[in-house]
C-alpha cells in the first residue's frame, strides 16, 4: 500500500491536475444526473399539488368573503325596524313610505356590495318586499321549496345554489344558472317562531372572476361544486365534465390522479366549511410528464458537456500549470550556474506568475546588494559635500549683506541699508535651515520684508496691512505660502490699476482651522479665468500649454499645502473684474 501511494506521489503535477479535475467534475455530474432524474418527477408533481392549493386557498377565501358578506346582509335586514314591522303585521299596515324606507335599504346594501343580484324578504303570509326581485305568478311565496327550506333550517344561513323551477324573476331578467341563492329565516327572539324568511341571490359573475384567470399549466382549470357534486361553477369548455365522485369522499383537502375517457387527469381540491363547497383544480397529467420528459433531456445534455468541457479543461489547465513551472526550473539552473542576468518572462497573474516576479526581484537584489559597498561609500561623500556647501553658502550671503548694510549706513544712504536688511530676513527666514515648518509670526516676519522691499521699488502705488492677531502667532504654518499670493496680488492686481492699490493680510480662526486671506483692489480675474484657476486649485492640474501666467506660484503652494495636510486644506480664489482678487488660504491649526 505504502509502494503505491509513494508512486502515486511521484507522478507529475500534470497528471495529477488531469486526474483531479475528472474526478470532481465527471463524477460527480453523473452522480448528480442520476439523482435529478429520479427526484425531478416527485418534486414537479409536489411543487404543482402545493401551487395549485395556494391557488385553490385564495380562491376559497374570495368565495368565503362573499358569502359571510351575504349572512351579514341577512343579519342586517333581520335587525332593521320597518323590516321587523313588516314581518309583524298580518295584513298590510305598512305605509308606502316604510315600504319605500325598506327598499332604499335594501337598495343601499346592494349598492355596498355589488356582488348581490336582488333581496327579497317575504313574511308568513307570503307577502314581499324588494328591490328587484318579484313573483312570476299570484301564488304564495310561503309555499317555495326555498321558504320551506329556511324553515326547516330554523334561522341558519343556507345555500341553496342555482335555483330551480321558482316563481321568482328579476327586473334584469337572471336566468337560474347565473346566480346563486341563499336563505335565512327570520325567527321572533321570545317564541323563536318563524316570522319571514330573507332570500339573496348573488350573481354567479364574481364566482367566474375568481376562478377564471387562476390557469393550471397550459389546459387546466379551476371549477366549484357544491356537496351534492352539482356544479356551481364551471368554465366553458372544460376538459372533465362530470368530476369523479369520490371528490365528495375525500377529505377536507388533498390530491389524486384519474383516467376518464383513456386519458390521465390530476385532481387537487379543497372544502370550503362554511358553505360546503369544494373547489377543485383539474389539468392533463401529460403536462407534467412532458415537463420531466423535458427535464430529463436538459440534464443528459449538461452530464455530456460537463464531460466534454471537464476533459478538454483538466488538459488546458495542467499544462498551463506544468509549463511555466518548467521554465521557473530552467531559470533557476542558470543561476545556480552564476548567470545573475537571467530573467523570468511571464505575464501571469496567478500564484506561478507571483513566484516568478519573486525570483526576478530576489536576482536583482543580489545584484544590487553587490554594489551596495561601492555605493554608499559614494552617497556618503556626496552627502559630506553637501553639508559643507549648505553651512558655508547662507553664513556667506548673511555677512554679505550684513557688510552691504552698515556700508549704505555709513554714507546715510537709510533707504538701500532697509533694502537689504529686508532682503537678509527674507533670506533667513527662506532659507531656515531646511526646514519647512516654521511659526506664524516668522513667516508674517518674511511677507514684512518681501513687502518692504517691494514698497521700495513702488513707493505710493503700493499701500498694505497686516492684521494677524498675537493669538496666532504660535501656530506652526507650512514655509512661504504667503509671498506667492502677496506676489500675484502685486503684479496681476496691483501693477495693473490705475493709482495707487492696497494689499490687506488677515488671520482669522473658522470651524477649528486658521484662514489667511490676501485681499487687493486690484485689476481683478474675468469670471471665465477664475473658474478655470479654481478648477486647477482643485485637481492640482499643471499643462505648460496653457497660454496663461497667472497663478503657477499658487499652484505650487496649493501641492504643497495638499501633500502636507491633506485633501480638506488649500487655497479658494474670489475675484470681481475691476473690484480686485482675494485669496483664502485654509490651514489647520498646529501649535507647538
Amino acid at each position: 500500500m505504502k509502494q503505491r501511494f509513494y508512486k502515486l506521489n511521484n507522478l507529475s503535477i500534470k497528471h495529477k491536475v488531469i486526474a483531479l479535475l475528472l474526478v470532481i467534475s465527471i463524477v460527480p455530474s453523473i452522480g448528480l444526473g442520476l439523482l435529478t432524474g429520479y427526484t425531478v418527477e416527485r418534486i414537479l408533481e409536489k411543487q404543482a399539488a402545493d401551487h395549485t392549493l395556494q391557488l385553490i386557498g385564495q380562491v376559497n377565501k374570495t368565495l368565503e368573503s362573499y358569502m359571510n358578506n351575504m349572512q351579514n346582509v341577512s343579519y342586517l335586514l333581520s335587525m332593521d325596524p320597518e323590516i321587523e314591522r313588516f314581518l309583524t303585521t298580518s295584513t298590510q299596515p305598512n305605509t308606502e313610505d316604510g315600504r319605500y324606507s325598506i327598499k332604499q335599504f335594501m337598495q343601499g346594501l346592494s349598492t355596498l356590495y355589488p356582488e348581490i343580484a336582488g333581496i327579497l324578504v317575504v313574511n308568513s303570509n307570503g307577502q314581499f318586499i324588494s328591490n328587484e326581485l318579484y313573483p312570476k305568478s299570484d301564488n304564495n311565496l310561503s309555499k317555495e321549496s326555498w321558504y320551506k327550506e329556511a324553515v326547516e333550517n330554523e334561522g341558519i344561513f343556507t345555500i341553496v345554489g342555482h335555483p330551480k323551477d321558482r316563481n321568482i324573476t328579476s327586473h334584469i331578467n337572471y336566468e337560474d344558472d347565473e346566480v346563486v341563492t341563499v336563505v335565512r329565516a327570520i325567527l321572533e327572539p321570545e317564541t323563536q317562531k318563524v316570522m319571514g324568511v330573507v332570500l339573496i341571490d348573488l350573481k354567479l359573475r364574481v364566482i367566474a372572476e375568481a376562478t377564471k384567470n387562476i390557469r393550471l399549466g397550459k389546459s387546466g382549470y379551476l371549477m366549484v361544486i357544491d356537496q351534492n357534486g352539482e356544479s356551481i361553477y364551471t368554465p366553458a369548455n372544460p376538459l372533465v365534465v362530470n368530476p369523479p365522485t369520490r371528490l365528495l369522499e375525500e377529505e377536507d383537502s388533498g390530491d389524486f390522479s384519474e383516467t376518464i375517457d383513456d386519458q390521465g387527469f390530476q385532481f387537487i381540491y379543497q372544502k370550503l366549511p362554511f358553505t360546503n363547497w369544494t373547489t377543485v383544480g383539474i389539468f392533463s397529467t401529460d403536462e407534467s410528464v412532458y415537463e420531466v420528459r423535458t427535464i430529463h433531456f436538459y440534464v443528459i445534455c449538461f452530464v455530456f458537456f460537463v464531460c466534454l468541457f471537464g476533459i478538454t479543461a483538466s488538459y488546458y489547465l495542467s499544462n498551463s500549470m506544468s509549463k511555466p513551472i518548467f521554465q521557473l526550473m530552467s531559470s533557476m539552473k542558470e543561476v545556480e550556474s552564476g548567470n545573475l542576468s537571467i530573467q523570468y518572462e511571464s505575464g501571469r497573474q496567478d500564484e506561478i506568475g507571483m513566484l516568478g516576479k519573486s525570483f526576478n526581484h530576489m536576482i536583482m537584489k543580489i545584484n544590487e546588494l553587490l554594489l551596495l559597498t561601492e555605493k554608499q561609500e559614494r552617497q556618503k561623500r556626496e552627502a559630506e559635500l553637501r553639508s559643507l556647501q549648505a553651512h558655508i553658502k547662507p553664513h556667506f550671503l548673511y555677512n554679505t549683506l550684513d557688510t552691504i548694510s552698515w556700508m549704505a549706513r555709513k554714507r546715510g544712504a537709510e533707504d538701500v541699508s532697509d533694502v537689504v536688511t529686508a532682503l537678509s530676513r527674507l533670506f533667513r527666514i527662506g532659507l531656515n535651515k531646511g526646514h519647512d515648518i516654521i511659526y506664524l509670526k516668522e513667516e508674517i516676519t518674511h511677507i514684512q520684508s518681501y513687502l518692504s522691499i517691494q514698497k521700495a521699488r513702488y513707493r505710493d502705488k503700493l499701500k498694505y496691512s497686516i492684521d494677524v492677531k498675537e493669538a496666532f502667532q504660535d501656530v506652526q504654518i507650512l514655509k512661504l505660502v504667503l509671498q506667492p499670493i502677496v506676489e500675484n496680488a502685486i503684479y496681476h492686481g496691483i501693477k495693473e490699476r490705475k493709482g495707487p492699490g492696497h494689499i490687506a493680510i488677515t488671520a482669522k480662526e473658522v470651524d477649528e482651522c486658521l484662514l489667511l486671506t490676501v485681499s487687493d483692489d486690484g485689476k481683478g480675474i474675468p469670471k471665465d479665468k477664475l473658474t478655470m484657476l479654481n478648477e486647477r486649485l482643485d485637481s492640482l492640474y499643471k499643462e505648460q500649454d496653457q497660454k496663461v501666467n497667472f497663478g503657477y506660484g499658487m499652484m505650487n503652494v496649493q501641492a504643497r499645502i495638499k501633500l502636507t495636510y491633506g485633501e480638506n486644506y488649500g487655497l479658494q480664489i474670489d475675484s470681481l473684474p475691476d473690484v480686485g482678487t482675494t485669496v483664502t488660504i485654509r490651514l489647520p491649526i498646529h501649535r507647538k
